[in-house]
């Protein structure tokens, strides 16, 4: 069961990176932000910018999570709230293996 579960976390793991890489690469043809000749040019601009970093920061919190239930799979703890300490609901652990908390502090 764990095997699944762990090559479950390692390949969402690598997605997530690969997400992650693909949002640091340099956006080609857009140079810096700027004004444009229109009006809105500049502010669409900033707005892509502002939507990938927020799509960073999820894909980091996300990968946070995962690589903490792998390392909950290797000491021992995996299934287990990380706040109360009671068991996570199968279903839960199914549908999310890289859940942490119960559905109570999730």
């Amino acid at each position: 069961m764990h095997e699944q579960t762990r090559a479950q976390l390692e390949a969402k793991e690598a997605e997530l990176v690969a997400q992650m890489d693909q949002l640091a690469a340099p956006v080609q043809d857009q140079g810096s932000i700027s004004f444009g000749k229109r009006v809105g040019d500049g502010t669409a601009m900033a707005v892509d910018r502002l939507t990938a970093v927020t799509a960073h920061d999820n894909l980091q919190a996300l990968l946070t999570q995962v690589r903490t239930a792998l390392a909950a799979l290797d000491d021992g703890s995996y299934g287990r709230c990380i706040v109360c300490g009671e068991p996570i609901p199968e279903g839960r652990l199914q549908a999310r293996p890289w859940a942490t908390t119960c559905v109570r502090h999730g």
